[in-house]
């Protein structure tokens, strides 16, 4: 089984398509968080489409969405699936998967609340900064921004059974893999 993981859409249902394209073959799809406002500082190159992204979103049946401080108690009211507040914990390939937006507490702080939680991966959005890297037992991954990079580089990542990749889904090249 395949898990994908996306991050930070902000509306933007031409960059969600790209990173599909990318995890079609992903069995489940973790967003984040942050998925249909993109706030007051930013432009979302490529359109800004919340009505057409909900509407995707809505045919998934294998989504699983973190709330972020962008999202809205509005937003749920568009997209079927629950927002999950304040984390999302999954099991997946006999490993347990915590899942937060990020933006209420620091990286050690997610860190350590993930290891409490018996997690083999923290998955944490917000920063538009992609990473892949370990702690101790526990891997590290923030799937970028799939709209608005502050790093340069629109990103997804997958989660396979003995790996983890950060993916660019404007050029479909792998960037970074790691094994468990």
């Amino acid at each position: 089984m395949r898990l994908g993981i996306i991050s930070d859409t902000h509306g933007s249902l031409y960059f969600f398509e790209k990173a599909m394209e990318i995890l079609e073959d992903c069995d489940r799809i973790i967003h984040a968080g942050d998925v249909l406002y993109h706030g007051p500082r930013n432009d979302i190159p490529g359109g800004y489409d919340p009505k057409g992204l909900s509407a995707r979103m809505n045919d998934m049946k294998n989504i699983y969405i973190a709330r972020g401080n962008c999202d809205s108690p509005v937003d749920e009211m568009v997209i079927k699936h629950p927002f999950q507040d304040p984390c999302l914990l999954l099991e997946f390939n006999d490993r347990k998967i915590f899942v937060t937006h990020g933006y209420t507490e620091s990286k050690l702080a997610m860190i350590y609340r993930a290891k409490e939680a018996g997690a083999d991966v923290l998955i944490y959005g917000h920063t538009h900064i992609k990473e892949l890297s370990r702690d101790d037992e526990i891997m590290i991954l923030n799937p970028g921004s799939t709209s608005i990079p502050k790093d340069g580089i629109r990103s997804c990542a997958i989660i396979d059974t003995d790996c983890a990749e950060l993916w660019d889904i404007e050029n479909a090249v792998m960037l970074q893999r790691i094994q468990f």
